[in-house]
């Protein structure tokens, strides 16, 4: 009996060491590259922590907040930024528990992010502010819109997440799911294995791209240096988003939010006119382009097509 105590306690041993080290082995291939490190990054010491962030160009000022996809950060909008400089004094940020920004081993939700954009505007632009955003962070920048309307000037949303999935909220099954992200050596596993390059791969080619001959190899390696910058406290804010902690539901913001608001969707984008449509329902004065042979990340396939439509609604 103690024999076989024995040899299933060296077994357990050896195999929580070997997940250890593949974790370690893996979080370096992914990051060994150090492709987020720029002179340009600065840092805003936010209560929650430190917030990377670009500034570019002069002129009024133009906030891009990335998605909340695993391994999103302001590298998404990089095709888009040096063509707005002449005009547009541009922030681009990394939100907390993504990128080269802090990622505290915490509950993220839309409520922080909300936080978080009305203190960098407040804080660090100072200005009132147009702002670019995607995906799944345009429920908190909308929020935020509609609770300090001083602050927030045009708002143009890329691949607005659908109404519906925003109202989901934590079940008991993504409550278990978060808390099994969260832990020390299993947890870090899984996410090592929902977020490796070949998963990154596919996502690039079935969600975020069109053609996939369109998508560069420096795309996937940045994608993934994002999610694993910060060791394991990098799979705190995907085990809360894979929670549903960060979904929130609008729909009174959005009917009284008086800003000037244009959705651009990828033409290709599963389901986006039906989604634009739903928002355009709540608020009509909300206009709308779709770009040509495009999904989920049309400043990365078509910067020009998206580039020519935010300067001409920036200056009307």
């Amino acid at each position: 009996m103690n024999k076989k105590l024995t040899t299933a306690l060296l077994l357990s041993t050896f195999s929580v060491t070997t997940i250890h080290v593949i974790n370690r082995v893996h979080t370096s291939l992914c990051t060994v590259k150090n492709l987020l490190a720029n002179s340009e990054n600065h840092y805003y010491e936010w209560r929650f922590g430190k917030i990377r962030y670009q500034k570019k160009g002069s002129g009024a000022p133009l906030l891009l907040v990335h998605d909340l996809t695993v391994g999103s950060s302001n590298y998404e909008y990089h095709r888009l930024i040096n063509n707005l400089t002449e005009e547009h004094e541009i922030y681009s940020i990394d939100l907390l528990g993504y990128g080269l920004s802090d990622k505290p081993a915490i509950t993220y939700t839309n409520n922080l992010y909300e936080q978080l954009i009305n203190d960098f505007i407040k804080n660090v632009i100072k200005r009132k502010t147009s702002v670019v955003v995607t995906g799944e962070s345009v429920p908190f920048v909308m929020m935020a819109c509609h609770n300090n309307p001083d602050i927030v000037n045009k708002l143009i949303c890329i691949n607005p997440q659908n109404l519906y999935l925003q109202n989901q909220i934590p079940s008991k099954q993504t409550k278990l799911m978060k808390l099994f992200l969260e832990s020390p050596i299993l947890g870090t596993f899984t996410y090592h294995v929902l977020t490796n390059r070949h998963s990154m791969e596919k996502i690039f080619r079935t969600e975020y791209f069109c053609h996939s001959d369109e998508i560069k190899e420096k795309y996937i390696y940045n994608y993934l240096e994002a999610a694993y910058t910060g060791n394991y406290y990098s799979k705190y804010a995907f085990a809360s988003y894979v929670g549903k902690y960060m979904n929130m539901n609008i729909l009174h913001e959005l009917k009284e939010i008086n800003n000037s608001i244009l959705m651009i969707g990828g033409e290709k984008e599963k389901d986006i006119k039906t989604t634009i449509e739903n928002y355009k329902y709540y608020n009509a004065a909300i206009e709308d382009v779709y770009i040509p042979d495009t999904k989920h990340l049309p400043q990365l396939e078509a910067p020009d097509e998206v580039l020519e439509q935010i300067k001409i609604f920036l200056l009307l």
